[in-house]
């Protein structure tokens, strides 16, 4: 061994030690003919010690569309512009999408190339078990498979909200006699998560094509929205102002730690995108088309983003007067200040909560898979039924039908309090970029014991220590400011209790594996058969 990262079996030779048992594999698995994948992703369902239970019939840019659709960049720029604008403006907005855009690309290569090495549904839980020190490898593991699965739950439902309440700032921009009431919202995110769940059951097959449709609503929705406003604005700001005009509207001690707090939307924007890991036992020639398909949507949102960036950061030149609107969402009013046109504002409107509900169907599929994965490794209560596949309906309806139901019954706490609502929905940053703090740093403590690392088609090679390093340099800070209120003074209604939520989601956990998780919990790296 030559390097840290350097293996000392190849990807062509485990490859060809597979093919001996795939003869069995076929066999025993209930998926027949080309939705058992190619060769590849044979070899690898062998060497993780899976049966191939779901059809692969995922594609590069399905997938795409997939990862890119569901992360919805440019669509929660401009939803969520308030925050970004209160704590940085216009200024904030762009330097702190631009951070965030240089701490993606290190923190998805570092994903990628762990996607390629175990192309798994179970994603982050099933690379820290297989990468971290054997003493610890089981409980931390047990601990990001709860992380996991509950922040993509809570995604489900965050999103679903947002879509939700738009509406309801819609109808208000329309109508000044209508008084927003929470169950209106309520009932509005379970349309939302209704809609979803029929394209993930009843069109399940067709899910691959309906992505790379949306895909396509995605990109255009985007031009539909920022050509009109870059045209009719009446004034624009200077460059100046637009790239280096610091707002701190949310009276932190300094601007710097205004703007750094304001991180949450542009972090939003691009976080997520193991979303396909969690699909990836429905990915074609998985352990090559992952990381292709991770990396050119990680690209295409980009791009889209610094559009919408650069559209918000030059045509909002009074800030003032879209964050006080009646709507709650400046981009809203910021929409009908430059057209001066109801129609024309509900049609643009109307494209971004096409594009967010769009979103819940891939959101929906994803948290499904990863409670589904968790659970065959025995990781959740009642993981016999949350488990089970059934080879006439190959998707793992029982994870589907409960993320559904999780969607329904949390959105109705928003009946009792908005506050513990967005307290379980703020969960969804932190979960995330916790389960990627330990899978990297999992990885990277391999590469510092001089370990060899699985093999790969696509991997970062003698730069992998590096890129890993980096990503952490990035991820430690997020995690840290995505805990902070918006403003201050804190109040009750105003305080950020993602914290509590996540203390208590990893208290649980823990006493969960004392109890019971360290009796079932099978960590997949006990399954993984491999000569390295």
């Amino acid at each position: 061994m030559t390097g840290f990262e350097e293996p000392s079996t190849s990807y062509e030779e485990t490859k060809h030690r597979a093919k001996v048992e795939s003869h069995d594999l076929s066999e025993e698995s209930p998926i027949k003919g080309k939705y058992m994948g190619t060769d590849s992703d044979r070899h690898d369902m062998i060497v993780l010690g899976r049966k191939q239970v779901l059809r692969r019939n995922f594609q590069f840019l399905s997938t795409v569309g997939f990862a890119a659709v569901l992360i919805s960049t440019w669509e929660i720029l401009f939803a969520n512009v308030l925050f970004s604008l209160t704590d940085g403006g216009t200024a904030g907005i762009f330097w702190g999408y631009t951070v965030t855009v240089i701490a993606s690309i290190f923190i998805y290569l570092s994903i990628g190339e762990m996607a390629s090495m175990s192309p798994t549904a179970g994603g982050q839980y099933h690379w820290v078990s297989e990468f971290s020190p054997p003493w610890c490898q089981k409980y931390l593991s047990y601990i990001t498979g709860w992380i996991l699965a509950t922040g993509w739950q809570g995604s489900v439902v965050g999103l679903s909200f947002l879509a939700g309440t738009i509406i309801q700032g819609l109808i208000t921009m329309n109508n000044n006699s209508y008084n927003p009431q929470p169950w209106h919202g309520t009932l509005l995110v379970i349309a939302v998560v209704v809609f979803a769940i029929i394209f993930n059951t009843s069109m399940a097959k067709q899910l691959p094509m309906v992505e790379v449709v949306i895909l396509f609503i995605h990109i255009l929705g985007l031009f539909a929205i920022i050509v009109p406003l870059l045209v009719m604005a009446p004034s624009r700001n200077s460059g100046k102002v637009a790239l280096l005009d610091f707002y701190n509207g949310g009276n932190w001690s300094t601007v710097g730690l205004a703007t750094m707090i304001g991180l949450l939307t542009p972090l939003g924007s691009m976080l997520g995108f193991d979303c396909a890991v969690h699909m990836s036992e429905e990915i074609r020639d998985a352990s090559d088309t992952l990381p292709r398909s991770i990396f050119w949507g990680v690209v295409l949102n980009v791009i889209l983003g610094y559009l919408a960036v650069f559209t918000l950061c030059f045509t909002i030149t009074d800030p003032s007067a879209i964050l006080s609107t009646p709507t709650k969402y400046p981009f809203i009013q910021l929409f009908y200040n430059i057209t001066n046109s109801y129609v024309g504002t509900d049609i643009m409107v109307a494209i971004v909560v096409i594009a967010l509900v769009c979103a819940v169907i891939a959101e929906i599929a994803t948290a499904s898979r990863q409670i589904w994965s968790f659970a065959r490794d025995g990781g959740l209560p009642f993981s016999p039924f949350l488990s089970k596949v059934s080879p006439k309906f190959p998707i793992p309806l029982n994870a589907v039908i409960v993320s559904f139901l999780f969607g329904v019954v949390i959105s109705l706490i928003n009946l009792g309090s908005s506050v513990a609502l967005n307290a379980i929905v703020s969960l969804t940053i932190s979960a995330l970029l916790a389960s990627y703090m330990l899978s990297i740093g999992c990885i990277l403590s391999k590469r510092l014991r001089r370990e060899p690392l699985p093999p790969a088609r696509w991997s970062l090679g003698r730069a992998g220590m590096a890129v890993n390093i980096i990503a952490l340099v990035f991820l430690v800070p997020f995690f840290v400011f995505c805990f902070f209120p918006t403003a201050t003074p804190v109040q009750s209604d105003t305080m950020n209790w993602n914290i509590v939520m996540f203390g208590g989601i990893f208290l649980w956990a823990t006493g969960f594996y004392v109890l019971k998780g360290r009796k079932t919990y099978i960590p997949p790296v006990r399954i993984v058969k491999r000569d390295i």
